[in-house]
């Protein structure tokens, strides 16, 4: 089992969430329809984020070579989050025979994501 945290001041995301090379290099084509229905929530770009970063470290080295748009952080029906995997990201992912939980939160100031790899 490994887990991976993952935290960021909230404003930093207001000035990087309006320039559409910050989202396109980052988040997913399916994480971009979602933002683009929800109008761009700024805590929730920032979650997603943390989430992203919190499953690299969760990786470890084995991340490297990584995108973080090939890591898409999604929610259900009943607004759980969960992570999608995508090319490189989802081949390493694959090797490592494991499973993901993700849980974010965040405050007016603040996003904290927290994921842990497990058999």
């Amino acid at each position: 089992m490994t887990i991976g945290k993952f935290v960021v001041d909230v404003n930093r995301f207001r000035k990087l969430s309006a320039k559409p090379k910050f989202i396109s290099k980052f988040y997913s084509p399916q994480e971009m329809k979602f933002l683009m229905e929800k109008h761009f929530p700024i805590y929730r770009i920032a979650e997603m984020f943390t989430a992203k970063m919190a499953f690299m470290k969760a990786m470890g080295v084995s991340a490297r070579g990584c995108k973080l748009n090939e890591v898409s952080v999604l929610t259900d029906y009943n607004g759980i989050y969960y992570i999608s995997l995508s090319g490189k990201a989802k081949t390493v992912f694959a090797a490592k025979r494991c499973k993901i939980a993700v849980d974010c939160t965040h405050t007016r100031i603040a996003a904290l994501a927290t994921v842990i790899l497990y058999e």
